[in-house]
């Protein structure tokens, strides 16, 4: 049998500080971040661009310092900022063969308790195969493994102790911010062939993908070969804008690509998992919902909510992933080829990490959750077990 499972860990160690903002404040320093390091590539910075370079300096309150309360520059070699004491900031650079450096967001780390309730839902969820979102890297995978994991299996009798991940990868993706997404398996679940597609371009020039959508061939002791393709699609966070729209449905289209090229390679178990950022009724998901055979493991006859208790009120059937559950929150997948779907045995939502709400109380969670800043995630983990 082999447990399969999603979950969006939402950064383990540090998380951008833009994040803990109101959504208007946080989308605007990102947005700015982005701006300042596309104008800094420039090879000449004409007057229209060192007047926006200063705009946006302005919008991350970088005036009179390299670092402000959300982002900073960082300055390896000569700087690109001139601040006179009786005089306006200048910038003194004139492109990017005059100056090392770049803008990024601020971190800040994670609240400790949240850091133990993330390897409190790792360790009960015991996957065998566990893809994780928004990672900051394989190292930190890694010391979460080493240090965490270990720590909160520690509170738990030796017979009841799940195996720790012996296989940890991560391969670095689009996204500056410290959130991609990686692959944790148990010992005989061995990781073979990757394949990255961060380089891969839409029409525009620009990638398709913000992390990676990573293929990775994983071997189970039973000497079945499973495809796993995590994946983190285009968030609708800060809005959802025409362009976030498009990003999105591109992202559909290449993944369902990439599938059905292993299909087509005869391969036949294949999982597509992750955080897709939007519904299954969604247009931008149907390419990879409605124009591929992959199947949705919730549909699963013997898929389970668990606990969800919600006001008579309330309509919802509790299949949401995120939040306080309801069907409209539905955006983490785990989407499986027709021969993995068939073996399915069981299957569900763990939620005991997430913030239950209340008036009621939607579900329970540790003892250590007493505060929201203490979930683990505001994603519920979704998993699978194949017989």
């Amino acid at each position: 049998m082999t447990k399969i499972a999603a979950f969006n860990v939402e950064n383990l160690f540090d998380r951008a500080k833009a994040f803990n903002e109101a959504a208007d404040d946080a989308q605007e320093a990102i947005r700015a971040v982005a701006e300042l390091n596309s104008i800094f590539e420039e090879t000449n910075y004409t007057p229209a661009r060192k007047t926006r370079i200063l705009e946006l300096v302005e919008i991350l309150k970088l005036n009179r310092f390299n670092e402000g309360p959300l982002a900073l520059i960082r300055k390896i070699r000569e700087p690109i900022l001139k601040r006179p004491k009786n005089g306006p900031i200048q910038v003194v650079a004139d492109g990017r063969d005059e100056w090392i450096g770049w803008a990024e967001l601020k971190t800040a780390p994670v609240n400790e308790t949240a850091v133990l309730n993330t390897g409190r839902v790792i360790r009960d969820v015991d996957a065998d195969i566990l893809a994780v979102v928004e990672a900051e890297d394989r190292v930190a995978l890694k010391k979460f493994t080493e240090f965490v994991f270990a720590q909160v299996n520690g509170e738990l009798p030796p017979a009841e102790r799940p195996d720790p991940y012996a296989n940890i990868m991560l391969i670095d993706g689009n996204d500056d911010r410290g959130i991609d997404v990686g692959l944790m398996t148990k010992s005989g679940f061995d990781i073979g062939t990757m394949r990255s597609h961060i380089h891969d371009l839409k029409d525009d020039g620009h990638p398709v993908y913000s992390r990676d959508c990573p293929e990775y061939s994983v071997t189970t002791p039973d000497g079945d070969t499973i495809w796993v393709l995590p994946n983190h699609f285009k968030s609708k966070f800060g809005g959802n804008n025409p362009a976030s729209v498009a990003k999105r449905r591109a992202q559909a289209e290449r993944t369902a690509e990439i599938y059905q090229s292993l299909r087509a390679g005869g391969e036949d178990n294949v999982v597509v998992l992750g955080d897709l950022n939007d519904t299954p009724d969604s247009d931008p998901l149907q390419p990879l919902l409605a124009q591929t055979d992959l199947k949705d493991v919730s549909t699963h006859p013997v898929f389970d909510v668990g606990e969800f208790n919600v006001p008579a009120s309330n309509t919802s059937d509790g299949i949401g992933t995120f939040g306080l559950g309801n069907d409209n929150q539905k955006i983490d997948y785990l989407l499986l080829s027709p021969s993995l779907f068939d073996r399915v045995s069981s299957a569900g939502m763990f939620r005991k990490g997430v913030w239950p709400g209340s008036a009621p109380k939607r579900w329970d969670v540790y003892d250590s959750l007493v505060k929201k800043v203490h979930v683990a995630s505001d994603h519920h983990v979704i998993w699978a077990e194949i017989v």
